[in-house]
C-alpha cells in the first residue's frame, strides 16, 4: 500500500515496486517533483510522464488517471508535492496587488524540469521528510510563499495560471459527462466542475440523460468496456481501470448481469466466433 504524508499542504508519496493506478482531482493547484520511480498522468489533454528529477506544476480542477511505476532500476515510485490553495494566493494576491487575471487557458501541465530555483525549493523540503513534525504551520506558509515567488519569476503565463480565481463556469452538461465518464470521482467533484451545485447537477442530468447520474455511469462504462474486450481485444485487467471500475470483481459481477456473460467468457465467444 501506498505510503503518504500530509502535513499541512504538503505532500510525500512512497508507493511500492508493483504498478500502481488511480484517479485524481486536485480541487488546488500543485506543484511537485518526482523523486524516484515514474508515474504517467493521462487526462483529455493528453498523456505527460514524470521522472526522476521531473518537475511539474498541475492546475487546479483537472482530472486524470495516474499510473505509477517502478524506475528502470527496481526503485518504488516516490514524490513531493505542494498545494498553493486559493486562500494562501488571494492573501498573496492582495498583499503584492496582483490583479485578477482572465480565465487561464494554456496546458493543464507544465513542465518545470531544469529550474535550478524550484530544484533547490524541493530539497530544502527532503529533511521533513523524516521529521514531518518540524514543519510548523508558519513553515509551511513561508514555503508556500517561496513557491509562489519562484513560480512568478520563472515567466509570466504562472501569474495566469495561479491568479485566475474564476469558478468552472455551466457547461453543456452532455458533452462533459460523455468526455469524462471513465474518470471515478465523487458526483459532487463532478457537479463542481461541470459548475452546478450537487441538487441542480442531479436535476439537470435526470433531464437530459432521463435516468440517474449513478446508473448512466456505470451503463456508460459497461457499454465502453465491452467495446474495449470486443474490438480492441484488451483485457479485463486493463479495462476495468480504464473505464472507472473500483475493483475487477465488481466490474465482472456487473458486466455479467448487464451482458449476460462475464468479460472472460466474452473474449472466449469472441475467439470461438473467429475460429469458426
Amino acid at each position: 500500500m501506498e505510503n503518504v504524508v500530509i502535513q499541512h499542504n504538503i505532500l510525500y508519496a512512497l508507493g511500492h515496486q508493483k504498478t500502481q493506478s488511480s484517479e485524481h482531482y486536485f480541487p488546488e493547484h500543485a506543484l511537485g517533483i518526482m523523486l524516484s520511480g515514474e508515474s504517467y498522468y493521462f487526462s483529455n489533454d493528453g498523456t505527460f510522464v514524470m521522472r526522476e528529477g521531473t518537475i511539474c506544476l498541475m492546475r487546479k480542477n483537472e482530472l486524470f488517471k495516474k499510473l505509477k511505476k517502478a524506475g528502470p532500476n527496481g526503485e518504488p515510485p516516490s514524490l513531493i508535492c505542494i498545494f498553493l490553495d486559493q486562500k494562501s494566493l488571494l492573501q498573496y494576491a492582495a498583499e503584492n496587488d496582483v490583479p485578477k487575471q482572465s480565465g487561464y487557458k494554456g496546458h493543464a501541465m507544465i513542465d518545470l524540469t531544469g529550474n535550478v530555483f524550484l530544484k533547490g525549493f524541493f530539497d530544502s523540503l527532503l529533511p521533513y521528510v523524516d521529521h514531518p513534525s518540524k514543519l510548523t504551520a508558519k513553515l509551511a506558509e513561508l514555503k508556500t510563499r517561496e513557491a509562489i515567488e519562484l513560480l512568478l519569476q520563472s515567466g509570466d503565463v504562472y501569474r495566469k495560471l495561479l491568479f485566475d480565481f474564476q469558478e468552472p463556469h455551466k457547461m453543456d452538461l452532455e458533452t462533459y459527462m460523455n468526455h469524462n465518464f471513465k474518470y471515478n470521482i465523487p458526483l459532487s467533484s463532478f457537479a463542481k466542475l461541470a459548475g452546478r451545485s450537487l441538487s441542480t447537477f442531479k436535476r439537470d442530468f435526470t433531464k437530459i440523460f432521463e435516468t440517474s447520474p449513478e446508473k448512466w455511469l456505470q451503463q456508460k462504462r459497461l457499454e465502453q468496456a465491452h467495446y474495449l474486450i470486443s474490438k480492441r481485444s484488451m483485457r479485463p485487467s486493463e479495462v476495468y481501470l480504464e473505464v472507472g471500475f473500483e475493483n475487477l470483481s465488481h466490474f465482472s459481477f456487473a458486466f455479467k448481469k448487464t451482458f449476460g456473460l462475464t468479460p472472460t467468457e466474452l473474449i472466449e465467444q469472441n475467439r470461438s466466433e473467429i475460429a469458426n
